[in-house]
């Protein structure tokens, strides 16, 4: 049993400056709802105290001042602005009757456990009134406590992200905040308007994916995710069978052939795909600041695969695909698709496309492809408060809306990577069996 038993609105601790931001073409393909992470802290005796979260995170919020505000809605292009108001971000103290180790029983699959320790974000009421940022501090009778964030995915990225937890984390601890840490603000610089050019590409990435070719009985709701542990080791033996390769394109190619054997309904012919973010920071001319706090991590998706392909080409073929992918992402290329957001009418019709394709066309279930997002080296497990760092980290993936979606980690020892996955449930179980049984033949193999 989670309990709520306060809440509290966190404004800038500093006068912020009250106007209207347009956001990014980058932005603007974003969803307005929100991503969510959870900090796990199992080692610690003591509870952190509340008033100095919500103090630091007012101190943070005064550099982040367009965290605090809120979106609203230009309906006649359906464009995303930010008013900064400084209404604030929510903050909810919740305490449990159970340990951590009971409410999860015996892994961090659970997905009902897991929602409990998010915070909840009420879409019912005019998106002009939905905070960008929710917190949830869950304290637990054995000392324990989680941290379960609710972030707005229109604003912010990854990496973005990473900056701004850590700047929380180093005010937490009365620390001063150098220069990399102050978010640069200004989204002008992820804009096409000077250009005045048509795309000199074909971007599929905004095309509808595959769909299944066949009525698939499977396809409903329901889903579950698992997480999937893989040792620097594991990696380096994959990464032998391939060479050239870095440890993220290895672990998608792989991932995604696994996925493709445990979806398999009899039809090699089924074409699928595979989505992933690049950050595109460094890849412009001339590049962002490090510090751009917004969204500056691009789509990008392989050619249209058959399951055949995946399957049963060699792994180096299929990490090949996701190479390719990644490497097309230049700064001619991400141009090209700045000027093909902006040349949409209805920013609504491309986010659509993009995101609920499937959904809208009755497959349910989720489609034949998969979404990885890379989370390694962004140092996540690095944020201290005060009270020592987490002990695990664990994404809110099933609010994602996407069965089919998978993120990838550093493992918080620094001993591998973590793969968080959600797929229909006879997929999931398949594959925490398949996972583990390929990566051992493929290493013991000459091919």
């Amino acid at each position: 049993m989670i309990n709520i038993d306060r809440s509290f609105t966190v404004t800038s601790s500093e006068k912020s400056p009250t106007t209207t931001l347009s956001l990014s073409l980058c932005d603007q393909i974003k969803l307005p709802n929100h991503g969510s992470q959870l900090y796990l802290f199992t080692k610690t005796k003591l509870h952190p105290s509340t008033n100095i979260l919500i103090t630091s995170l007012s101190k943070t919020l005064s550099y982040y001042y367009p965290f605090a505000g809120r979106l609203i809605l230009i309906k006649e292009t359906n464009h995303f602005q930010l008013l900064c108001n400084n209404k604030g971000a929510h903050f909810l103290e919740a305490t449990s009757d159970l340990t951590l180790n009971d409410l999860f029983a015996t892994s961090f699959d659970s997905n009902h456990a897991v929602q409990k320790l998010l915070p909840k974000v009420n879409y019912d009421v005019p998106l002009e009134h939905v905070p960008l940022l929710v917190v949830q501090l869950t304290k637990f009778p054995c000392g324990s406590h989680t941290l379960g964030l609710a972030l707005c995915r229109s604003v912010l990225d990854g990496f973005s992200l990473v900056n701004f937890i850590t700047s929380w984390a180093k005010l937490a601890q009365g620390k001063i905040l150098d220069s990399s840490l102050i978010p640069f603000l200004d989204p002008s610089h992820l804009d096409s308007k000077i250009l005045h050019l048509p795309p000199r590409f074909q971007h599929h990435e905004f095309s509808p994916p595959p769909l299944w070719e066949r009525c698939n009985s499977n396809t409903n709701n329901l889903y579950a995710t698992t997480t999937l542990k893989l040792t620097k080791n594991q990696v380096n033996k994959l990464k032998n069978k391939v060479r050239g390769y870095t440890s993220f394109e290895v672990i998608c190619g792989y991932l995604w052939r696994c996925v493709c054997k445990v979806r398999f309904d009899g039809n090699w012919n089924q074409p699928t795909r595979l989505t992933t973010l690049v950050n595109c920071r460094n890849r412009l001319n001339p590049p962002l600041p490090k510090n751009y706090f917004g969204n500056a991590t691009f789509p990008t998706v392989t050619n249209v695969c058959s399951f055949d392909d995946v399957v049963h080409e060699p792994l180096r073929y299929v990490v090949g695909r996701v190479r390719e992918a990644i490497e097309k992402m230049n700064d001619e290329y991400v141009r090209s698709a700045l000027d093909y957001v902006e040349n949409q009418k209805d920013m609504s019709l491309l986010r659509d496309r993009f995101y609920n394709f499937a959904r809208r066309n009755g497959q349910l279930g989720g489609d034949p492809n998969l979404y990885v997002v890379g989370w390694t080296n962004f140092g996540f497990h690095e944020s201290d408060f005060g009270w020592g760092k987490p002990d695990s980290l664990v994404t809110g993936i099933v609010d994602s809306g996407g069965i089919g979606k998978a993120f990838v980690l550093d493992d918080a020892n620094g001993d591998g990577f973590v793969v968080t996955i959600c797929l229909q449930p006879l997929h999931i179980e398949a594959l925490k069996k398949l996972f583990y049984e390929d990566m051992e033949m493929i290493s013991s193999s000459k091919l």
